[in-house]
C-alpha cells in the first residue's frame, strides 16, 4: 500500500469522513430521541456509506493499480446486476460473456493509458462484434432488442464508468495541485455530494415532481437545492484538488449537478420500465450498485472529456 497520495486529497478524504461522523451521530441520537419513527433506512444508508467511502480510499492508497481495479470489478459488478435485470434469450448467454471480457481490455487500455483504443474499443468493436456474434448464434427473434440491451449495458457500466479510471493515468502536469486522483475524488465525491443534497432538499422541501412519470421523488426543489449546493462545494474544493478557476468551477458544479440528475433518471426510467423499485439488495438502504453509480455514467464521460479538450486545447478551464 502506498501512501504517497497528494496531502490535499488525504484533508478532502478527512473531511468527508468528518461529515460521515456527524451525519452518523445525528442519525444516532434522532433514533434514540425519536423512537416511534423509523430511522432503519437511514441509519442503514449511513452505514453503507462508511464500507463505500473505505473501500474507495482503500483503492486510492494503492494508488494507481489499485485505483484501477477498483473501478474494473465495480464495471463487472454492475454489468452482472444489469444482466441480472435484463431480459434475456437463453442465446444471449454467449453474447453475454463476450460483453464480460469487455472488461478486461477496456481497463486493460486504461492501465497502458492508451487513449485512441480507450475511446474506441466499447463503441465501435464491441459494438460492430457482438451483434456479429449474435449472427452466428443463428437466433433472429428478439435480434434487434437483444443486442441493443446488451450493448447498452455495457457502455452504462463499462465504457462510462471506465472515464474514472483513466483519470489517474493522466500526467501530474494536468493537475500539478492534485494530479488525477484529485481529479478523480473532485468527481467523485461532487457526484455523490449532488445525490445526498437533491435528496435532502427534496424531503424537506420538495412538493412537485420534475418527472412525475419516470421518478416521482425527484422534485423541482430538490433539483434545484441539489445545484446550489453543488456548485458552492466544486467551487470551494476546486483550489484542493484542481486548477481549475472559480468561475470554470461554479461552470461545472452546474454542469455535474444537471448530469448527474440525467444520470439518475436514466437509470429509473430502467427500472420503472422493468416494474422494480431498487436494481438489487448488495448495498442496504441504497439498493443496488446501479442505484449507486446511476449519477456517475453521466457525469464521468462529460467531466474526462471537457478536462481533456481543455487540456489538449492549450488552455485552462
Amino acid at each position: 500500500m502506498s501512501l504517497a497520495l497528494p496531502l490535499p486529497i488525504w484533508w478532502t478524504l478527512a473531511g468527508v469522513y468528518g461529515a460521515l461522523g456527524l451525519a452518523s451521530a445525528i442519525a444516532t441520537g434522532l433514533a434514540l430521541v425519536r423512537r416511534q419513527q423509523d430511522h432503519s433506512e437511514l441509519l442503514a444508508r449511513l452505514r453503507s456509506w462508511w464500507i463505500i467511502i473505505t473501500l474507495f480510499s482503500l483503492s486510492l492508497a494503492l494508488h494507481r493499480t489499485g485505483t484501477i481495479l477498483f473501478w474494473a470489478l465495480l464495471s463487472f459488478v454492475a454489468l452482472r446486476e444489469y444482466v441480472s435485470l435484463i431480459p434475456t434469450r437463453l442465446s444471449d448467454r454467449r453474447v453475454i460473456i463476450w460483453a464480460y471480457s469487455a472488461i478486461g481490455l477496456q481497463y486493460l487500455w486504461v492501465y497502458l493509458g492508451w487513449y485512441g483504443m480507450f475511446l474506441i474499443f466499447i463503441p465501435v468493436y464491441v459494438f460492430l462484434f457482438l451483434p456479429l456474434r449474435m449472427v452466428l448464434i443463428g437466433e433472429t427473434k428478439g435480434f434487434l432488442n437483444a443486442v441493443s440491451t446488451i450493448h447498452w449495458g455495457v457502455m452504462l457500466t463499462v465504457y462510462a464508468l471506465s472515464h474514472l479510471a483513466y483519470l489517474v493515468t493522466l500526467p501530474d502536469g494536468l493537475n500539478p495541485v492534485a494530479g488525477g486522483t484529485g481529479l478523480l475524488v473532485y468527481l467523485v465525491l461532487l457526484t455523490e455530494v449532488n445525490d445526498i443534497a437533491q435528496y435532502c432538499w427534496g424531503k424537506w422541501l420538495g412538493r412537485r415532481p420534475v418527472i412525475p412519470k419516470v421518478s416521482p421523488g425527484k422534485t423541482i426543489a430538490g433539483l434545484l437545492g441539489g445545484i446550489v449546493t453543488t456548485t458552492a462545494i466544486t467551487a470551494f474544493l476546486a483550489p484542493w484538488l484542481t486548477p481549475f478557476s472559480l468561475p470554470a468551477a461554479a461552470g461545472l458544479g452546474l454542469l455535474l449537478s444537471l448530469t448527474g440528475f440525467m444520470g439518475d433518471v436514466t437509470v429509473s426510467a430502467l427500472k420503472r420500465d422493468l416494474e422494480i423499485k431498487d436494481s438489487g439488495t448488495l448495498i442496504p438502504g441504497h439498493g443496488g450498485i446501479l442505484d449507486r453509480i446511476d449519477s456517475l455514467t453521466y457525469t464521468a464521460p462529460l467531466f474526462f472529456h471537457i478536462l481533456i479538450y481543455f487540456y489538449w486545447g492549450g488552455q485552462w478551464l
